[in-house]
């Protein structure tokens, strides 16, 4: 037997050699496959659709206000999305983030750099329908500022932060009143007031069950937001003079804020505010019209190209990521405040040349 095994001829042992390479090759596809097919703990991050604030969704306007004269709109204000694959309770798989990896309107990152690993899908989700909800009161409140609307806002602390430095002093349900013995408009003042004491302690009033009283507080660092902090949870509650509906429920995150602002806006004040063009944009909003920053910028801007928009509207603060990641076609001009918007629109509106307005490169 061993002889006969000796004496194949030179063609068995090709043929016999070319099977084997066959198995490594099928192998080695093998496991690629199955690697590709494994899940990684990344999430994509691709352009989303565009909404018009306004216009329509499903046969129903994205805003919708009552109690007050409103007036024609045309054009486009659109708020702009980003689409998230992957993250807490769901799978990315391996080949899915290669292929997206690979285009460049797509960005594909540690799960754990966007969401906190602690939460579930679950709590993600009702985080996101709860800053989408907040965003669009606050939106309200900027816009009625930026009109000369009064409203009024109240702050209740609604918890403490562990090792606050307000433990002891302050409770659930406080309502704040003045801090340093001026009365607070809003949330902005609050964080203002602190800030510009730079450490030093601070006099809060505050009305517990009917009955103001004022304690001294000593703001502590916080290195992540980069701002002094008295350890509080407020929630903000707004009485507005007229109503406004929000005809939008499947998107969540607080980064609408401004191109809400400026659809309410539109639709308060005579005249058409865009001029029929084509614009979009993002960025947070804060009640005194402050524009802040926001996640997917890159892929915002895409998305708004993808819509047909001709002018985009970033937060100044995401200027670093707009450099160098413009659409072909798409005027990208910069704000840090809902008055710069304002402006912005009305005069593109108007007819001005958008690529004279403050870019991210100037």
């Amino acid at each position: 037997m061993v002889l006969s095994s000796r004496e194949q001829t030179p063609q068995h042992n090709r043929a016999r050699g070319l099977n084997l390479g066959r198995v490594a090759a099928l192998g080695t596809v093998g496991l690629t496959a199955v690697a590709l097919m494994m899940p990684v703990n990344f999430v994509t991050e691709s352009p989303g659709p565009a909404f018009n604030t306004i216009g329509e969704f499903n046969n129903k306007n994205l805003i919708e206000i009552e109690g007050a004269q409103t007036y024609p709109v045309s054009g486009n204000l659109d708020m702009t999305t980003v689409s998230v694959a992957g993250g807490p309770n769901s799978s990315m798989f391996a080949i899915g983030a290669l292929a997206t990896w690979l285009e460049d309107s797509t960005t594909v990152l540690p799960s754990d750099l966007v969401y906190d690993p602690a939460l579930t899908h679950e709590e993600v989700t009702a985080q996101n329908t709860a800053d989408m909800t907040n965003s669009q009161e606050v939106a309200q409140a900027a816009a009625l500022t930026q009109l000369g609307i009064g409203y009024t806002e109240t702050l209740k602390v609604s918890g403490l932060v562990e090792g606050s430095p307000s433990t002891g002093l302050v409770e659930t349900d406080d309502l704040v009143i003045a801090i340093n013995g001026q009365t607070l408009t809003g949330y902005t003042k609050l964080t203002e007031g602190v800030n510009a004491a730079g450490g030093e302690p601070v006099d809060l009033t505050l009305s517990r069950d009917g009955q103001e009283r004022t304690v001294t507080i000593t703001p502590t660092y916080n290195e992540q937001s980069e701002s002094y902090v008295l350890g509080l949870y407020i929630a903000r509650s707004f009485d507005f003079p007229l109503t406004v509906n929000y005809g939008l429920e499947e998107v969540g995150g607080p980064s609408a804020g401004m191109m809400f602002a400026l659809g309410i806006m539109d639709e308060l004040t005579p005249g058409e505010m865009t001029g029929g063009v084509h614009f979009a944009g993002t960025g947070t909003i804060d009640s005194d019209g402050t524009v802040g920053p926001i996640g997917g910028v890159e892929q915002k801007m895409w998305g708004a190209a993808d819509a047909g928009a001709t002018v985009f509207l970033a937060p100044e603060a995401n200027c670093d990521e707009v450099v160098g990641n413009v659409p072909r076609n798409l005027n990208v001009v910069k704000v840090a405040t809902l008055a710069e918007a304002e402006d912005a629109v009305t005069r593109i509106g108007q007819g001005e040349n958008p690529a004279t307005f403050p870019t991210c490169e100037n």
